[in-house]
């Protein structure tokens, strides 16, 4: 046996084993990522997010949903809201709203869901940072508003932005071809200015939207806001302590304190003691799993390109004849 032969060899076994350990800690990572999933689809934590041994052996019955980031769509806020509205141990539902608004059709979808399953089980809003236009959509749903006194939210309202690029065309001597079946069809098109008539027609579209926002805010809080609405939902951003006086929310505090106070006021058994976040299921995907055995095939090839290529680098062994 040679003994670039040899080396090439143990580089060989050596690669070979490699790669049957990256399919195995990619297979284990994927079955324990579903299992974990599947068995607990929400978590209990004490005050400042600390795990306790008794939010390990018994579920607080506030759960918590949350709505983070643009709401773009609705479906995984309504499980929640429904898994929460199925659990018996569920006494009381918080929805914990840290977003600066979104798409009209999902806000609307969501705050229907609301509205329907809080003559079930009481649902309450606490605000984060922010909780803006459709975030604060979705607080007004709910029977009390929590919010800090830095809390940026109301910003009631609608907004739809188009740009008009036709100078920066006829600049660059570009000229688009539109071919549409339909008058309004390219309303918004950024290839030119829009007439008089459709930008009557769009702020008509517009208009109407925000007097629905402001009718479905008046569903729950008719009588607590104490301005005429239609001066506030200008699009004008309060505080929290702003929105306080003029009665957009109800109550100055965090989440914790939004909880002692719902698990006082709704005469909950035993002592306040932590929260139950809810978290949605984690699908297994087959092509995000795919995708990661590929990279891991890429490093490795990698790997195998740096020892083929520093074999003379290898120490050389000698088989003793004597």
């Amino acid at each position: 046996m040679t003994n670039q032969s040899t080396s090439r060899s143990v580089v060989g076994v050596f690669l070979f084993i490699l790669v049957l350990f990256a399919l195995f800690l990619g297979f284990s990572f994927s079955v324990l990522k579903q299992l974990q999933s599947s068995s607990e689809t929400d978590s209990d934590s004490g005050e400042g997010g600390a795990l306790s041994m008794l939010a390990l052996k018994e579920k607080s019955p506030i759960a918590v949903v949350e709505v983070n980031g643009a709401i773009m769509e609705s479906r995984p806020t309504i499980e929640l809201l429904l898994n929460a509205e199925s659990d018996d141990s569920v006494k009381a539902i918080i929805l914990r709203v840290d977003s600066p608004g979104g798409a009209v059709g999902p806000t609307q979808e969501i705050f229907e869901e609301i509205i329907r399953i809080d003559k079930l089980k009481p649902i309450y809003a606490s605000f984060g940072s922010i909780a803006a236009s459709g975030g604060y959509y979705l607080g007004s749903a709910t029977r009390k508003i929590f919010a800090s006194n830095g809390t940026l939210t109301g910003s009631i309202g609608v907004i739809m932005q188009f740009m008009d690029l036709s100078k920066l065309y006829e600049w660059a001597k570009l000229k688009p071809q539109t071919i549409k079946a339909g008058k309004y069809k390219d309303i918004g098109s950024p290839s030119r200015s829009m007439t008089e008539e459709e930008s009557k027609l769009m702020n008509a579209l517009l208009e109407s939207t925000r007097q629905r926002f402001m009718s479905d805010v008046l569903l729950k809080r008719k009588g607590k806001i104490k301005s005429d609405l239609n001066e506030l939902a200008q699009g004008q951003i309060f505080s929290g302590e702003e929105a306080k006086s003029l009665g957009l929310i109800d109550e100055i505090g965090g989440l914790w304190q939004a909880a002692r106070f719902i698990h006082k006021e709704l005469k909950i058994k035993g002592e306040f003691k932590n929260l139950r976040f809810l978290k949605p299921k984690q699908e297994f995907d087959l092509q995000d799993f795919l995708s990661d055995l590929e990279e891991g095939k890429s490093a490795l090839k990698n790997i195998s390109q740096f020892f083929s290529s520093n074999l003379n680098s290898v120490p050389q062994y000698k088989w003793d004849s004597r």
